[in-house]
């Protein structure tokens, strides 16, 4: 068969196979020459999913009639000229008009601010129509028709109208983060009205329209630099997670990107943090020189190659688990919000409500102040303590002194334990109720986290071993990897075929289950069915021995073991999260609390 040339069509279409998949590409690439041609005003309209019609207006630079000849001709590109070490722009490959033409019906009408008239070019199935006068706006508007109606066989694979809306939003959030200073509505017959307005360089508000108002209380700061390589940008608290990734976003150099190392590197860096199937919200900005990252990996843009990955990725996690360690241990600000929707009121709030926040001053119906302590006898523990605030101050002086500095303890102090398993605290404007278990879980794993970098973990030996009778191929994986398992305190030894003899166990966890601990490790390790030991998998297999050696739930507390356990929380790094990443607390300011009542 002889070799020929293909036509510039077939050429074309070929490549709008890669570049334009769905109406969202084709969005996304528009939305990107707008934003190179410096546009502070982008405009976008819809229908049928963007199947029937997709418009891009903008307020950018503008083309005149020789660039817009050859805006629609392949591999006609401002952006680059003899090298791709220094793309500094969103597109450059000069594929995305062409592309689109050559399977839909394109027009694009253009003019430059110091033009006193613009031109109008059209392009259907690939045929370029002649140019033509065009009446217009400094800027360019860009109109796709019938995407794909060159290429029906690609119409098969779209998805309904709905879905493709819905993937075309997702496209205008991404560019909307990346861009604060730039004005983006999307609007059409298949969707309602969606507008972000500028915000400048405030990024965490442009993140609130995107993300909701939520995120901005529930963000952490991101600000790391290593070898030339910076990270900016704002992660999520622990507990303020989701049931998918779709609320992570990553750009490079400005560039919104789609990358698994950048994916893989977040979710490393929560790990031990958030429970399994949830997914932490994140939005990453890494800026580099252009020269050690290659973005022309794929036409669609959206990975990425960077030339030193291990260094990347180390950032990432560095950066985002120094942002957990220092702010990350408060709970999510939704926690209060999912427990008032729980409550059921038997009752119509009332019809008038105090402007602002709660205070006992203005409130419609003040707090009883009690004055004889507690009444009930299981709590006449708690009498002696403080009712009116959490300070640290003694309750009797010999003689007047000057008044000291309040000292404010964010968790409170303990005033109830209820159901054997639940800390009722009381702080300065609301209540704190803790889970018991779950915050000593996490504090017994902080410990044994930082024993692990300095020694081999305290054991106490057992006066009678402990024999726990497994498979035989699990007695195998637990032995290979002893010595590891000794550096945390346990000692094990082989006890027959199908037994371990557990001689040492973690001092810090007290009164431990062998049996239980034993068995889960040794499942752990069969699913890992890692052959180069448990070094890499140490934090985890003190996460399960943290577990097993926490306060259960059902063991009362005296008061002082319940503070106790408040101020070693209020100290420890991630302690508004267990182990397995669900809340260790959550906190009701008495607005909240007068909302349920209808006070406020």
């Amino acid at each position: 068969m002889a070799i020929r040339q293909l036509s510039e069509t077939l050429i074309n279409q070929i490549a709008a196979g890669e570049v334009i998949e769905r109406p969202a590409s084709a969005a996304k690439e528009l939305i990107e020459n707008a934003l190179d041609a410096g546009a502070t005003r982008i405009e976008i309209a819809t229908a049928g999913g963007g199947k029937a019609l997709l418009r891009v207006s903008d307020n950018g630079s503008g083309m005149d009639a020789t660039d817009l000849e050859l805006a629609v001709r392949r591999h006609c590109t401002s952006k680059i000229s003899e090298t791709l070490e220094d793309i500094r722009t969103l597109g450059f490959r000069g594929e995305a008009l062409p592309s689109i033409g050559s399977v839909a019906r394109l027009s694009i009408a253009s003019r430059r601010r110091d033009s006193t008239g613009g031109h109008e070019i059209a392009v259907a199935g690939g045929k370029i129509a002649h140019m033509r006068p065009a009446a217009a706006n400094p800027g360019t508007i860009v109109e796709v028709r019938d995407l794909f109606f060159a290429t029906p066989a690609r119409l098969k694979f779209l998805k309904t109208e709905k879905a493709e809306a819905g993937a075309i939003t997702e496209i205008v959030k991404r560019m909307a983060i990346a861009f604060p200073a730039v004005r983006f509505v999307l609007s059409g017959s298949d969707r309602t009205t969606l507008e972000f307005p500028a915000t400048g360089d405030d990024h965490l508000a442009r993140m609130a329209q995107v993300l909701g108002k939520e995120f901005r209380d529930n963000a952490i700061a991101l600000d790391a630099e290593r070898e030339e390589i910076s990270l900016t940008g704002f992660a999520g608290v622990p507990t303020f997670n989701r049931g998918n990734s779709a609320h992570q976003y990553a750009f490079v150099n400005g560039r919104p990107v789609q990358d698994k190392l950048i994916l893989s590197a977040i979710r490393g860096a929560y790990a031990e943090t958030i429970p399994s199937g949830r997914y932490p919200v994140a939005v990453l900005s890494i800026t580099l020189d252009p020269a050690l990252v290659d973005v022309n990996v794929h036409p669609a843009k959206s990975d990425v190659r960077f030339r030193d990955p291990g260094l990347v990725r180390g950032l990432i996690v560095g950066a985002i688990r120094e942002a957990l360690t220092r702010d990350g241990s408060r709970a999510a600000t939704t926690g209060a919000s999912d427990m008032l929707r729980s409550f059921r009121p038997g009752f119509q709030p009332n019809s008038q409500r105090p402007q602002g926040g709660w205070s006992a001053e203005t409130s419609p119906s003040r707090p009883f102040q009690p004055t004889t302590g507690f009444g009930e006898r299981p709590q006449a523990s708690f009498d002696g303590l403080s009712m009116p605030t959490a300070r640290a101050e003694p309750q009797f002086s010999p003689q007047p002194t000057a008044p000291e500095p309040t000292a404010r303890y964010p968790l409170g102090a303990a005033r109830a334990q209820i159901h054997a398993n639940y800390i009722v605290a009381q702080t300065e404007d609301g209540l704190v109720i803790v889970d018991q278990h779950a915050a000593h879980e996490r504090l017994v794993f902080e410990a044994m986290r930082k024993a692990l970098h300095s020694k081999r973990l305290v054991s106490q030996v057992l006066l009678i071993p402990e024999i726990v009778d497994i498979p035989e191929e699990d007695c195998d994986r637990l032995m290979q990897h002893a010595a590891e398992l000794s550096e945390l305190g346990l000692a094990i030894e082989r006890f027959g075929p199908g037994a371990i003899a557990v001689r040492e166990t973690p001092a810090m966890l007290g009164e431990v289950d062998a049996h239980g601990l034993i068995r889960q490790l040794a499942d752990e390790i069969a699913e890992w069915d890692t052959a180069s030991g448990l070094s890499a998998k140490l934090e985890y297999v003190a996460a399960t021995m943290a577990c097993h050696g926490s306060v259960r739930s059902g063991r009362r507390l005296r008061p002082e073991e319940m503070n106790a356990l408040l101020r070693e929380m209020e100290v420890t790094p991630g302690s508004g999260q267990c182990n397995h990443g669900r809340p260790t607390y959550i906190e009701l300011k008495l607005s909240d609390i007068e909302r349920l009542f209808g006070r406020s």
